[in-house]
């Protein structure tokens, strides 16, 4: 791919593992869109999805490894599966790809390497080998890597090494609060600054609300790197890490996600139109969704290319 790929607007896709549950998918545990992997009567479901955001507009879809995470699959019971579960994620995106007969990208979803929405404090070390076994499984089938909702400068700094060992590029997905900082209570421009990497082809506040989204936009624009958002429409703001989450009267969470976090209705396909076009003009390139963004609302986005 060309390094300057999203130096002009480009539309991401949306939510696989929302849609995935709304389509029919029966999570196991914990695994949600790992499920519809491991359980090949869904692989096709997969593959539709990706068809359905490609025929919306998007211009990149995003591997089903999400949860192919080694910490997920460990508390699921299933890390045998490691393997299989990340390179057929790939695989189905290439099905995908080659159904539609659309020159697409294909984005590796590496996430962060323990819980979601929390600064990952392991040893260096360890986080470095649970980001290279993921990686290394996915990387050869995809056109770069998508650093899926990380919570720290360190976290980006490692992931960002594994990248260059690939050689791969690497679109940084940071997690921001209500507050402007990372969980990790750094901000965007100082872990920018101290931890830069050539392999970076854009910043985008990932898994966020649009209106945090919009409200951090400012101070990613500064960095004069190509940027924007995946946005979520979780009903809370700040979304809450699966280990808390997930204990005492929430053990439904299994189920579907958003029987904890709620599931937002004031942001319709042409609500979502509207918030994007307004970070186009505060000079976003990269415009996409995630948790609940569905076709609909990425085909109304797609207009703006």
């Amino acid at each position: 791919m060309k390094l300057n790929f999203f130096e002009k607007v480009r539309i991401l896709d949306g939510g696989m593992g929302q849609e995935l549950l709304s389509r029919g998918l029966v999570s196991k545990g914990t695994l949600w869109s790992a499920s519809a992997i491991l359980e090949k009567k869904y692989h096709n479901l997969v593959t539709d999805i990706h068809l359905s955001y490609i025929d919306a507009g998007a211009d990149v879809i995003v591997t089903n490894t999400f949860v192919g995470r080694k910490v997920r699959l460990i508390e699921n019971k299933v890390e045998e599966h490691f393997k299989y579960i990340n390179e057929q994620a790939c695989i189905l995106a290439i099905k995908a790809k080659e159904i539609s007969n659309k020159n697409i990208l294909i984005a590796g979803s590496l996430p962060s390497q323990s819980d979601t929405y929390v600064e990952d404090k392991r040893e260096t070390k360890s986080i470095e080998k649970d980001f290279y076994d993921q990686a290394k499984i996915i990387s050869p089938y995809v056109d770069f890597l998508y650093l899926d909702v990380v919570s720290s400068g360190r976290e980006m700094d490692i992931a960002s090494n594994v990248a260059t060992k690939l050689n791969k590029p690497i679109l940084l997905g940071v997690h921001i609060k209500k507050n402007n900082l990372l969980p990790s209570n750094e901000t965007i421009s100082s872990v920018f600054k101290k931890y830069k990497n050539n392999n970076w082809i854009g910043l985008i506040s990932a898994c966020v609300s649009p209106e945090i989204a919009e409200n951090c936009s400012a101070e990613i624009k500064e960095l004069k790197i190509p940027f924007g958002f995946k946005a979520n429409l979780w009903a809370v703001e700040e979304p809450t890490p699966v280990q808390t989450f997930n204990r005492a009267k929430h053990n439904e969470i299994g189920t579907n996600p958003n029987v904890a976090l709620g599931k937002r209705t004031d942001v319709s396909d042409k609500h979502f139109y509207n918030f994007s076009k307004k970070l186009v003009e505060k000079g976003a390139t990269i415009l996409g969704g995630c948790c609940e963004i569905t076709p609909k609302h990425i085909k109304a986005v797609s207009q703006l290319k």
